[in-house]
């Protein structure tokens, strides 16, 4: 939901009055659609415009940014210099009251409560907790099950939102891991936010596609998953390494590693921040909920294994169909979890666990190699080198062998 006439407000102006609008717009040199266009999108005009607007309007333009939301970074500091003066003016706000929650499943290593999450996590004690991941609704009007209103205007979402993060980052361990999963759009906004309070790490992008284009813009096909710790260093840090992608017919590699073939690591190719391997739940015996979107295990899987160590402490504050809870319960961590709506299906999924084991241990059985062993047999059987075929006598030749391929692969580009 687009906010209403927010920069109207703040000029004044009644945007029903379309008479008016338009003498204000043959006034300003603006056309009238630009003008419409900056209120119902909250856009900060660019500075001529603003300085234009501001004069006009006999009002100051950081007035005009203040009272859109708008800050840079010379606004900031002009009003860090002020904030004795603002604090003592916003004193008596109070915090709005939250709905309850209450304690519905437990297991030997876990905890799902039924709520508002904003209600449970005052209740956690502060830096307790190794890791959260969040996987918050994205104000896209959908139906969810819990039947949450999720058309709320943007300053609304963004401030809920930062009003839980500021509670994950509470309860966070030092050197703990927060993982946060939106749309672009969103994480825009959230990154700024999380960039004051923790050490941003990666943004991570997660290739899924679900072949719905849309009109006028560019194919959505990746959602963004922040990553951000708790001061300077994460207390655990061990992403699985991935398996060399080979073709299915001839087994030979798909790209070309610039003859260090003999350098590559028995255990695997490096981790990217772009992740093209998680697949979108959509086959019925493994989506839990029918209408609507739900986390693969993988994700989860990967995200648990790259931050915990067994025993460690995961935190989920919108559990939906309890993935994050189902996978840290498999690798024997412990959890707190929390759903506003129905939890019905995490806790039977929670009680059935062992039908979904064996679904997360074929992804298991790829990592942390570079050849998983059937690969392998087929690269040695033709004759392909594999990670433990090449002879030190050898090694030099590898080595300028590949000086050789670099060396004439920079000419090429410079030519």
């Amino acid at each position: 939901m687009k906010e209403k006439d927010s920069f109207f407000k703040v000029l004044g102006i009644d945007g029903k009055d379309k008479k008016t609008l338009q003498l204000i717009a043959e006034d300003l040199n603006i056309s009238l659609k630009t003008l419409n266009y900056y209120n119902l999108n909250s856009i900060l005009p660019p500075d001529n415009e603003l300085e234009k607007m501001a004069t006009y309007f006999k009002i100051n333009r950081y007035q005009i940014m203040i009272g859109m939301g708008i800050y840079n970074q010379e606004l900031k500091e002009l009003l860090s210099q002020q904030a004795a003066k603002i604090a003592q003016g916003l004193s008596h706000i109070k915090t709005r009251p939250t709905i309850n929650h209450e304690q519905v499943f437990t297991t030997s290593l876990g905890q799902l409560f039924e709520g508002d999450c904003l209600s449970l996590m005052p209740t956690i004690e502060s830096g307790s907790v190794d890791l959260v991941f969040a996987d918050p609704p994205f104000n896209l009007d959908k139906l969810y099950p819990s039947n949450m209103d999720d058309n709320i205007a943007s300053s609304e979402y963004i401030r809920w939102t930062e009003q839980w993060l500021s509670e994950c980052i509470r309860i966070l361990k030092p050197g703990g891991s927060l993982f946060l999963w939106n749309i672009p759009k969103w994480n825009t906004y959230f990154s700024e936010f999380l960039n004051h309070r923790l050490n941003f790490r990666h943004w991570i992008a997660t290739d899924i596609k679900y072949s719905l284009p849309i009109s006028s813009r560019l194919y959505p096909s990746h959602y963004g998953l922040l990553y951000y710790i708790k001061q300077e260093k994460a207390s655990v840090f061990k992403p699985d390494r991935l398996k060399m992608e080979t073709c299915q017919h001839c087994y030979r590699e798909l790209r070309d590693y610039g003859g260090y073939k003999d350098k590559m690591n028995p255990s695997g190719i490096n981790m990217p921040d772009v992740w093209y391997d998680i697949p979108p739940v959509r086959h019925s015996k493994h989506k839990k909920r029918k209408d609507a979107n739900e986390l693969s295990i993988k994700l989860l899987d990967r995200i648990i294994e790259m931050a915990t160590v067994e025993g460690d402490i995961v935190f989920d504050p919108f559990g939906g169909s309890g993935t994050t809870y189902l996978v840290a319960e498999l690798k024997r961590r412990k959890w707190i979890g929390i759903e506003l709506g129905p939890t019905e299906v995490i806790v039977d999924r929670l009680k059935n666990k062992a039908e979904e084991e064996d679904h997360l241990n074929k992804y298991r059985e790829n990592y942390n190699q570079l050849f998983p062993e059937k690969i392998k047999k087929e690269r040695i059987k033709r004759g392909i080198w594999t990670d433990d075929s090449f002879k030190p006598e050898m090694k030099d030749h590898q080595i300028s062998l590949g000086l050789f391929i670099g060396n004439k692969s920079l000419l090429s580009q410079t030519k």
